[in-house]
C-alpha cells in the first residue's frame, strides 16, 4: 500500500536538481517552493518529505548539498541564525563561489539582512508577493538557474525621457 505523494527519495541513488535548505521557523515556505518545484517537472530534496525516520538527518543533509545540482536557501531571519542552514549555504556556495553555475539560489520570505557572503549573491524576494507572483518568481528563478538565461525582456524598454535620469548629487 502506497502512502504519500510520490516523488522522490533518498534512496533514488540519483541527483537532484534542487535542495531545499530551510529551517523549522520556514517549513511552510520550504513545502510551497518545492511543491511548487515538483509539479513543474523538477526533482526536489526536502527534508520535510524525505528525511524519514530511520533515515540518518545529517547525512541526508550531507547528500543533498553534495549530490544536488543547486541549493534554494529559503532565507528568514530564523535562517541567518540557523547553524545547519549556515553549512548548507556555504556548501552550496563554496561549489560556486563566483556564482558562475548558480548553485545557490536565495528565496528571501521575510525582510531580513543577506549576512556575510550570503549578502553577496543576488536572491529573489517572495515575501508581500500573492501567490500566483511568488509562484512565478520561483519557476522563474529556477529556469534562469538551470538554464543560465538572462532577465532579458521580451520587448524593447520605452525610451527615456528628459529630466527622468538619475541626477548625482551636487
Amino acid at each position: 500500500m502506497a502512502i504519500g505523494g510520490g516523488g522522490n527519495s533518498l534512496n533514488n541513488g540519483g541527483q537532484w536538481d534542487f535542495f531545499v535548505s530551510y529551517t523549522q521557523a520556514d517549513r511552510q515556505w520550504a513545502e510551497w517552493i518545492s511543491w511548487v518545484l515538483e509539479e513543474t517537472g523538477y526533482r526536489v530534496l526536502v527534508q520535510a518529505w524525505d528525511f524519514t525516520p530511520g533515515s540518518n538527518w545529517v547525512v541526508s543533509m550531507h547528500n543533498g548539498v553534495r549530490r544536488a545540482t543547486r541549493t534554494i536557501a529559503v532565507l528568514s531571519d530564523a535562517y541567518t541564525r540557523s547553524v545547519y542552514g549556515q553549512a548548507e549555504w556555504q556548501g552550496a556556495w563554496s561549489a560556486d563561489p563566483t556564482g558562475a553555475l548558480r548553485k545557490l539560489l536565495v528565496l528571501r520570505v521575510a525582510e531580513c539582512p543577506r549576512p556575510g557572503l550570503l549578502g553577496q549573491v543576488v536572491s529573489v524576494d517572495l515575501f508581500d508577493l500573492p501567490a500566483p507572483d511568488a509562484r512565478a518568481a520561483v519557476l522563474t528563478a529556477a529556469h534562469r538557474a538551470v538554464t543560465g538565461a538572462r532577465a532579458k525582456p521580451l520587448t524593447a524598454p520605452p525610451f527615456p525621457v528628459a529630466g527622468t535620469a538619475h541626477q548625482p548629487p551636487t
